[in-house]
C-alpha cells in the first residue's frame, strides 16, 4: 500500500514512519505520530503567492544570508513532521533530505479548505521546535498573522518583516 492510499484508510489505521519518510507523495503531507495529514494546495491564490514569495526571498539569499525552499519537510518533534508552504533558514547550507533544526521563518499560506484550529496546531508546532517567526498569510484577503515565541500580531500593512536576519516583503508588491 502507498501513501495516497494510506490517506484513503480509516484515521486509526498508523502508518509507519519509515513508510512516511521513504514514500514520495504529491503534494507531501504532514506526518503527526503515525497518522498522515493532507495539506491543501492546487488552488491558484495559494500556489501563486507561495510562487511569488518564494522567487522574492530566493533572490535576496545571499544578501540576507538565508537559503529558501519550498514544501521541504520540517522533522518538529521525533514523530512530527510539517511541510511549511515556504522555509527559509538562516546562515548554514543544510545537509541531507529533512530539516532537523529550527528553520529561521516559516510561511503557511490558507487555502479555502485549511481549518483554523490546524492552521494553529501546526504554529504551535514550530514555535514550540524553536521557529523564530511564522507568517500566516490569508491570500484572498492579504490578512496575514506573524507569530513569535512573545506572541501573535496581525499585520495590517501588508509589510512583513523579521530580525536577525532582517527581512522585509511587502505582500502588495509581489503582485
Amino acid at each position: 500500500m502507498n501513501l495516497q492510499e494510506n490517506l484513503a484508510v480509516s484515521a486509526a489505521t498508523a502508518v509507519p514512519l519509515s513508510e512516511y519518510l521513504n514514500t514520495c507523495s504529491r503534494p507531501d503531507c504532514d506526518y503527526l505520530e503515525g497518522e498522515l495529514l493532507e495539506r491543501n494546495a492546487g488552488e491558484w491564490d495559494h500556489a501563486r503567492l507561495q510562487m511569488l514569495l518564494s522567487g522574492y526571498l530566493l533572490s535576496r539569499e545571499k544578501q540576507l544570508g538565508i537559503l529558501v525552499v519550498p514544501q521541504q519537510r520540517v522533522q518538529v518533534k521525533a514523530r512530527r513532521f510539517r511541510v511549511p508552504d515556504v522555509t527559509v533558514l538562516a546562515g548554514r547550507r543544510h545537509a541531507g533530505g529533512i530539516i532537523t533544526h529550527p528553520p529561521f521563518l516559516c510561511v503557511e499560506i490558507l487555502s479555502s479548505r485549511d481549518p483554523l484550529v490546524e492552521m494553529q496546531d501546526r504554529v504551535n508546532d514550530y514555535i514550540t521546535f524553536g521557529v523564530r517567526s511564522v507568517w500566516v498569510i490569508n491570500p484572498r484577503d492579504g490578512v496575514t498573522f506573524v507569530h513569535t515565541a512573545a506572541g501573535v500580531q496581525e499585520v495590517r500593512d501588508g509589510i512583513l518583516t523579521t530580525q536577525n536576519p532582517g527581512t522585509l516583503v511587502n505582500l502588495s508588491a509581489l503582485e
